[in-house]
């Protein structure tokens, strides 16, 4: 299993931790081992196919809201909001081919990333990207127990499908705006996979 290069140093610290208790105070590496355990699963970034042609979901988790709405880069959209909880996968991937035409940081709170509220009240990154079927954005919003939002994007970078862009620590939520005339695959309840769920696509759209 591939882990995230975000969770190396975590990793490390956990595993120097876990010698230096074995050597000096063994009953606390009985706590360490598992500890380790869950911070290498939690940072865990495995390689995906996707299942057809299509935007891909960014995210693993379950989809939370399909809501058609508009923004001003994307103009008319359908938004789906996909829901992470902390045992998800946390590395985000580029749902379609294209270059980022505009990026957004937005401090904000850390209501519960799940709620509605949270696309709009919580702290979040914003990236625009230029494609063939026109704008498309993703959002990362940070949730109640994220610390910390991970995008390695920069302006006029050109991506390619499925392409992993960043990741958010702990439960949280991204959220990707289709063009409006998506036809969508999926729906509120749906569990999806970042790189491989196919959330929808475009009349005449071919494999």
């Amino acid at each position: 299993m591939k882990i995230a290069r975000d969770g190396y140093p975590l990793i490390a610290f956990v595993a120097f931790m876990l010698l230096g208790s074995l050597y000096f105070v063994p009953m606390v590496g009985l706590f360490l081992a598992p500890l380790l355990g869950l911070v290498v699963w939690f940072f865990r970034d495995p390689e995906r196919v996707p299942d057809g042609p299509g935007f891909l979901s960014p995210a693993d988790g379950k989809v939370v809201e399909v809501v058609e709405t508009e923004h001003p880069f994307t103009g008319r959209a359908v938004k789906v909001g996909i829901f992470m909880n902390p045992l998800s996968v946390h590395v985000n991937r580029v749902p379609c081919e294209g270059t980022v035409e505009w990026m957004e940081y937005i401090p904000g709170r850390k209501w519960m990333a799940f709620e509605p509220k949270a696309s709009e009240l919580n702290e979040r990154m914003c990236v625009g990207l230029a494609t063939g079927h026109g704008p498309v954005m993703l959002v990362q919003v940070a949730g109640f127990l994220a610390r910390r939002i991970v995008c390695r994007l920069r302006k006029g970078d050109r991506l390619a499908r499925g392409e992993r862009f960043g990741m958010i620590k702990m439960g949280s939520k991204v959220d990707v705006y289709l063009p409006a005339g998506v036809q969508l695959k999926t729906a509120v309840g749906k569990k999806v996979f970042a790189g491989r769920t196919v959330l929808g696509g475009m009349a005449g759209e071919k494999s």
